[in-house]
């Protein structure tokens, strides 16, 4: 039954509603409950494969084939959910299944097992907490370790009369004048990225948006494909003289590897704003291949260029897979950003909620903090 249940509250937490991931802060509760280590163990993975039901396809749509790389990807990758939670469980009540709730938390919000660390319940924390910032976080982290004691239904009832006050109470913010994020529809296949016409046709779509009043204009990871100096003339020439700021995704390569980013385009020139700190393991973070002398992927810039200036505002910066993870985005609001800019490219997702999820977890960030958010994926 607490399977089940873990299963349950997964799925519908991470169903991809920003205020339905709640729902998530139930799973400490389960955990603590479960009568043995296995118990645990299976409880850990009911939970974590739930959340992550959408990879097995989304591996099959990147990847191509049959659906058993994707199963296999999909088992790999919640090993170490499982592991620290099966590893820190204990069967006796008190401070010590607390501390040990604590920990695990801890070690799946930064690496190396943060790297998998999707679905974290403090997640919930921008939707019961909205606007208390960090405050709220860490009011969220005492409910979370209140779950694995035996006042977890008073702690359930008080979370949810804050979670339904802060509904209520909770209100989009303004984001900064002339902002906007505009989404694309463009198909992909692994190991392709954005070719001429398709970088001419988000050009036409970038003033299109200044037509109606945009000024800094930000678009998906990867629509400005391979970044060399042709692409950045192309790119440079079309705002020649325009007064608009574009922020696009883009991926810079060498000899050893390749950086996702963000560029910012403007009539005077082009900058590499950002480089991604965590890109997606397997696919594009494949630090194992430089040990047989391979190129490594995408270069993973761990805890490098949490915040960046643009048009005279500090942003955080989130390309894709660090809206699933925690913290990216609390590292950046330690440098106390002025709004959250969340990009994407999400072709590979399709007949899944993986974009759901990624846009549902940067509300509820964006909420925490009371932060304006800019959002922009190609789909």
């Amino acid at each position: 039954m607490l399977i089940i249940a873990a299963i349950v509250v997964s799925m519908i937490g991470w169903s991809g509603n920003p205020f339905l991931i709640p729902l998530a802060m139930l799973f400490p509760a389960l955990w603590a409950m479960a009568p043995t280590r296995t118990g645990a163990a299976l409880v850990a993975a009911g939970y974590f494969l739930a959340a992550s039901h959408g990879l097995p396809q989304g591996v099959v749509n990147f990847y191509g084939g049959g659906i058993g790389a994707g199963l296999a990807l999909w088992v790999v990758a919640s090993a170490g959910f499982v592991l620290v939670h099966a590893v820190l469980w204990t069967g006796r009540p008190g401070w010590g299944r607390v501390v040990r709730y604590g920990i695990a938390a801890i070690l799946m919000s930064v690496p190396p097992f943060g790297i998998v660390g999707w679905a974290h319940p403090i997640t919930g924390a921008g939707m019961v907490f909205s606007g208390w910032g960090w405050p709220g976080l860490v009011a969220a982290a005492i409910g979370l370790l209140a779950m694995t004691t035996r006042i977890w239904p008073i702690t359930t009832l008080v979370l949810g009369g804050l979670y339904l006050w802060s509904t209520g109470a909770g209100a989009p913010l303004n984001l900064p004048d002339g902002w906007v994020g505009v989404d694309t529809r463009f198909r992909g296949e692994s190991g392709q990225y954005a070719d001429y016409a398709q970088q001419v046709e988000t050009i036409n779509l970038v003033m299109d948006a200044a037509e109606d009043g945009a000024r800094v204009i930000v678009l998906p990871e990867s629509s400005a494909g391979i970044w060399t100096p042709t692409t950045a003339r192309l790119w440079g020439r079309a705002f020649n003289d325009s007064g608009l700021t574009v922020i696009a995704g883009a991926t810079i390569v060498d000899a050893t590897g390749y950086d996702n980013v963000m560029v910012e385009i403007s009539g005077k020139g082009s900058r590499i704003l950002y480089r991604e700190r965590m890109p997606v393991p397997v696919s594009m973070w494949q630090p194992w291949q430089a040990l047989v002398g391979e190129p490594a992927g995408a270069r993973a810039h761990f805890f490098d260029n949490p915040t960046v200036e643009i048009d005279g505002h500090r942003v955080a910066p989130l390309i894709c897979y660090e809206q699933l993870i925690i913290w990216p985005i609390l590292q950046s609001v330690l440098h106390n950003p002025d709004v959250i800019v969340a990009t994407g490219n999400g072709w590979w997702t399709e007949n899944t909620n993986i974009v759901a999820i990624q846009r549902a977890s940067a509300v509820a960030w964006a909420r925490l903090f009371s932060l304006p958010l800019i959002v922009s994926f190609n789909t």
